[in-house]
């Protein structure tokens, strides 16, 4: 306890760091107050005050309860993450976009601005669905088409907002501004689930809620195990005589993370897992395909929705671990400074056997990622609430455990360079080691 008392001091006496936390702390407080801002021309009282079920459910809890509430967050920064899910698709597919990722920093900042418009077309899209289909009649207090007209705009705007704060938390603030506001939205609702689960048992189902709590720890030690896991490619440099000094000869390894892709994978699922229920939600009252279509994939216990959700999963997995991990890259880089991989032969080989290595755990790490993204459902048919079972596993969890791990982390790195003693005994975080090539 001490040293726990002794790493929070030490934080608090790094300046850039006290600021970045302070920070970071007043944008999320714009955000969980703006969630609790009504659309205008809404009546509250109308609205429905239980959670929405399925993947309406879902989203609600990403952000924190906005959604049934109506508010000028209620899309979020959904929009914008299925914005840059496009246009990283578009980097892969499409010449133009290879090309402005290879031209630095102007590139970067025209595709920023190609993903910012996308943004706003995506969200009127969502908000025309989402006033549409989420909305009763009896709690708009204005005609219908201004109502609509007013709230797409002030939707947008929302969304809009949330991007920036995102944005200003990644620079100003400590961690991944869009998975922090995400992140943020799912803590907020942790407690009142909590709470409800344990009541709901009551005191004859006391030792139920027990197991249940003590299956969530080892669901959670799980998680961060898939997050934290390395498979270690031993890397050997070449010794080098500059000016009577002997250089080199010294054995690091190329760290592969067995989830390289963390979080982005579920976040990225998520955000297209109810377009479905939206889309079929606008012609449900004149097509039964429509409905069923509509119904199922707004149940997150369907065998259909989960069936889809993890496929998905699996394919972002490879498909963010191949834009993000760079075997070509990995390869030039080891050889341009003198290190090679005992027993492979420098370039085009060394590239090959690090993909055929990261193919080889990518596999088996997205395949768990997706059977916890789908423990919620199973949680459910269970009998766990609906509520508590959204944390049991699953997207919450993983969103949870991610965001936390990458903050801990970036703390940490302002820690070690100050020459404080980390959040570890052994001064840094597990996972991390000094012998680490650069590549």
């Amino acid at each position: 306890m001490k040293k726990f008392f002794s790493t929070i001091r030490n934080i608090f006496a790094i300046e850039e760091l006290r600021t970045r936390i302070v920070n970071t702390l007043f944008f999320l407080l714009i955000f969980r107050l703006g969630s609790f801002i009504v659309l205008p021309g809404v009546d509250p009282n109308q609205l429905d005050t239980g959670d929405p079920e399925g993947i309406f459910g879902l989203l609600n809890t990403f952000l924190g309860g906005a959604f049934s509430r109506a508010s000028i967050f209620a899309l979020g920064i959904m929009p914008y993450i299925s914005a840059s899910i496009v246009v990283q698709l578009l980097t892969v597919a499409v010449p133009y976009f290879q090309k402005l990722q290879k031209d630095g920093e102007s590139g970067r900042k025209k595709i920023n601005q190609i993903t910012r418009v996308l943004t706003i077309l995506i969200t009127i899209f969502q908000g025309f669905s989402y006033l549409t289909v989420t909305i009763p009649e009896n709690a708009i207090i204005m005609d219908p088409f201004l109502w609509k007209i007013a709230n797409i705009v002030v939707l947008t705007a929302g969304t809009l907002f949330c991007m920036w704060l995102g944005e200003k938390i990644t620079d100003k603030g400590i961690g991944n501004g869009i998975s922090v506001l995400i992140m943020i939205g799912i803590v907020s609702r942790l407690p009142g689930s909590l709470i409800a689960e344990g009541i709901s048992r009551g005191m004859s189902g006391m030792l139920l809620f027990i197991l249940e709590l003590a299956a969530l720890f080892f669901v959670v030690m799980g998680v961060v195990l898939l997050t934290q896991a390395v498979r270690r490619i031993p890397v050997q440099y070449a010794k080098q005589v500059i000016g009577g000094k002997v250089y080199g000869g010294q054995r690091q390894y190329i760290p592969l993370k067995v989830n390289a892709s963390g979080v982005m994978p579920i976040i990225f699922a998520q955000s297209l897992m109810f377009i479905p229920g939206l889309i079929a939600g606008l012609w449900a009252d004149e097509s039964d395909l429509a409905a069923s279509i509509g119904n199922t994939f707004n149940s997150y216990t369907s065998w259909q929705y989960n069936l889809v959700f993890a496929l998905l999963i699996i394919v972002f997995t490879f498909f963010y671990t191949a834009i993000t991990v760079n075997p070509n890259q990995i390869a030039d880089d080891l050889k341009r400074n003198g290190g090679f991989v005992p027993g492979i032969k420098p370039g085009k080989d060394t590239s090959d056997f690090i993909d055929t290595i990261l193919t080889r755990i990518t596999l088996p790490g997205s395949v768990f990622l997706a059977i916890v993204a789908v423990l919620p459902a199973i949680a459910s048919l269970a009998g766990v609430n609906q509520q508590f079972a959204q944390f049991y596993g699953g997207t919450s969890l993983l969103i949870m455990v991610g965001v936390i791990l990458d903050t801990l982390n970036q703390i940490e790195s302002y820690l070690l360079m100050r020459h404080y003693e980390g959040m570890m005994k052994s001064g840094k975080i597990k996972g991390r080691s000094e012998n680490v090539a650069v590549a």
